[in-house]
């Protein structure tokens, strides 16, 4: 009986009732430091200025969430597939932590409606979503610990919202399948990755390009060299095994 009472009273001492209440219908989170989730989904193009200096986004809790999220996704895999290598591990892992994976999540998860955002929210390669999605992360475990953290992750977005044996069969790693490609039909690929910087982000873009001598098959961006180089790769896989331009990757 109880914990029939504690919510309502909780909710009478808690300032932004609305959001509380969004973070446990939507969200299926009891928030205890509820300050932690607003910061969460407080871009940094939205950033709130105080007069000595300091700025507050949710950059710093994406930073821990994403370690966070990391951890527990290794652990998860290392446990439910005992005889797998490492390679296999850690491509599991890639797969479901790849960034446009987790825009995907987020929006699934409602986090798009949450987030407070000054910039375009359609400027994908901002990654506005997955972000928001890994500073949640971030404040969860911050308010509740690593245990309570590895159990949301787990029992609720796992089990819910990424199905594993499609990604078992999904492929990744594009840029060794172009690459091998052109060894195999004796042609130069070429990839060409340049950083971008906007006045609202500080950190880099990455955009890249793949090209068969002047002929443009792909083109990414990612917020790492490798993440731009893969999904300019995956455009170039698709464009070729879909128009017919060059002979089908196999």
């Amino acid at each position: 009986m109880i914990q029939y009472l504690i919510h309502p009273i909780k909710l009478l001492f808690t300032p932004n009732k609305k959001f509380y209440l969004l973070l446990r219908n939507q969200l299926k989170l009891t928030p205890g430091k509820l300050k932690l989730y607003e910061i969460a989904f407080l871009h940094r193009s939205a950033s709130i200025s105080f007069y000595d200096g300091t700025v507050v986004n949710n950059e710093r809790l994406e930073y821990l969430g994403d370690a966070v999220l990391d951890a527990v996704i290794a652990d998860y895999l290392f446990k439910k597939f005992p005889r797998k290598k490492e390679g296999f591990l850690t491509q599991m892992r890639s797969k479901i932590v790849k960034r446009a994976n987790l825009d995907i999540l987020a929006r699934e998860l409602g986090i798009d409606y949450l987030i407070v955002s000054k910039t375009h929210r359609n400027f994908h390669k901002k990654h506005l979503y997955g972000d928001a999605f890994e500073a949640l992360i971030g404040a969860i475990y911050l308010d509740k610990g690593f245990k309570k953290t590895r159990k949301y992750i787990i029992n609720y977005v796992l089990k819910n919202y990424i199905n594993l044996e499609e990604l078992l069969s999904k492929e990744t790693d594009y840029k060794s399948r172009i690459i091998e490609w052109g060894q195999k039909n004796k042609v130069i690929i070429l990839l060409e990755t340049t950083e971008e910087y906007t006045e609202i982000e500080q950190s880099p873009t990455f955009i890249a390009h793949v090209k068969i001598s002047d002929q443009l098959l792909g083109s990414g961006s990612g917020k790492s060299k490798k993440e731009a180089e893969q999904n300019a790769a995956e455009q170039a896989y698709y464009c070729v095994i879909t128009t017919g331009q060059t002979t089908t990757i196999k």
